[in-house]
């Protein structure tokens, strides 16, 4: 069992950056696919930027330009770059590892789902 641990949310201007952080409390190396998602109020949630153990990634059409994903294996942390931020973006943000991601990214399917408990961003001026 992985627990994961979101952190780096916040209130930005609109334009500003912030940088999200997912510490695995075991190594990331087992997980092969892993995704940071979010869910707006009164919406689903949604993939933002998937990354699988062999670099594939996957960008929402909405993000692409703008999110860098990334795995760390030496801090064992999946990370999201976020520029150019847009009130559209305020959501609440998960990190996942598992079933979930592999299905999003067609990768093999896997047995197990991890999921962070969230962090808040918010895009507002």
């Amino acid at each position: 069992q992985v627990q994961l641990v979101e952190s780096g949310g916040g209130l930005v201007q609109p334009g500003g950056s912030l940088r999200l952080s997912c510490a695995a409390s075991g190594s990331i190396f087992s997980i092969n696919a892993m995704g940071w998602y979010r869910q707006a109020p009164e919406k689903q949630r949604e993939l933002v930027a998937g990354i699988t153990s062999g670099g594939r990634i996957k960008y929402a059409d909405s993000v692409k330009g703008r999110f860098t994903i990334s795995r760390d294996y030496a801090k064992n942390t999946l990370n999201l770059r976020m520029n150019s931020l847009k009130p559209e973006d305020t959501a609440v943000y998960y990190c996942n590892g598992g079933s979930t991601t592999a299905q999003a990214m067609g990768s093999r399917t896997v047995n197990y789902d991890y999921w962070g408990q969230g962090t808040q961003v918010t895009v507002s001026s």
